[in-house]
């Protein structure tokens, strides 16, 4: 039992408690906002949630979730990314949370928070080496990015007119897929996959509006794929 507006318990109130053995508690919160932050709270912690090896990072607002084998340079990644301003939410294990239909945020499990393991190296603490600034406790989820080694007989895509999506717990979240070669800055390509989201969620496609520069069908497009997180 919570009583809001700083009121205090009858006498029947506090006998039937110690009673029953039910906690009562005092907040000078109005009843709507004590009830807004309590659903906020809950909505959170009791979420469905799923740990995912990974990287999860923001960059330019948008959170990205940096996918793929171990050793393929995603921690590497991250800490070019966190040197140019840019903020560290989770190394390794990534704790996702389906916090509505269409949201899922990521953050570190605490024991593990603002830590990250380069291979070499060792663990190194994010904060104290960058500052308070490169790190942040949690974020959406924004796009997925897999990256995998290059390989030449796989075709990747070239114009981004297809639109590829993961499934995370039942929400679709869009999903890039990088190849890892020698000579490729995997951080500018973070940094400009960032952007280019953000851009096609206001509704700007550059694909599409170079297709209408040349003249074309400008609702060409290939087949969206899907890929289903458990």
């Amino acid at each position: 039992m919570v009583l809001t507006r700083s009121a205090e318990p009858y006498q029947e109130i506090r006998e039937f408690a110690r009673q029953y053995e039910v906690p009562v508690f005092s907040t000078a919160e109005t009843t709507s906002m004590f009830m807004n932050s309590v659903i906020s709270i809950l909505t959170v912690e009791l979420a469905p949630r799923v740990t995912r090896h990974g990287v999860l990072v923001e960059v330019y607002g948008e959170g990205i979730l940096i996918l793929g084998e171990s050793g393929v340079g995603k921690s590497e990644t991250a800490v070019e990314l966190i040197k140019r301003g840019h903020r560290l939410i989770a190394d390794d294990a990534v704790e996702l949370r389906r916090v509505s239909n269409r949201t899922i945020v990521g953050q570190a499990p605490e024991n593990i928070r603002y830590f990250i393991e380069l291979r070499g190296i060792g663990i190194v603490n994010v904060a104290k080496i960058f500052g308070a600034g490169a790190v942040k406790k949690s974020e959406k989820v924004d796009l997925v990015a897999e990256l995998e080694p290059w390989d030449k007989k796989k075709n990747y895509s070239r114009t981004g007119l297809e639109r590829n999506t993961m499934d995370i717990m039942g929400v679709e979240v869009p999903m890039i897929l990088i190849p890892v070669m020698p000579g490729r800055n995997l951080a500018i390509i973070m940094e400009i996959a960032a952007i280019n989201n953000r851009q096609k969620a206001l509704g700007y496609n550059a694909a599409q509006d170079l297709l209408r520069h040349m003249g074309l069908n400008d609702d060409i497009s290939g087949e969206a794929s899907r890929v289903t997180m458990e």
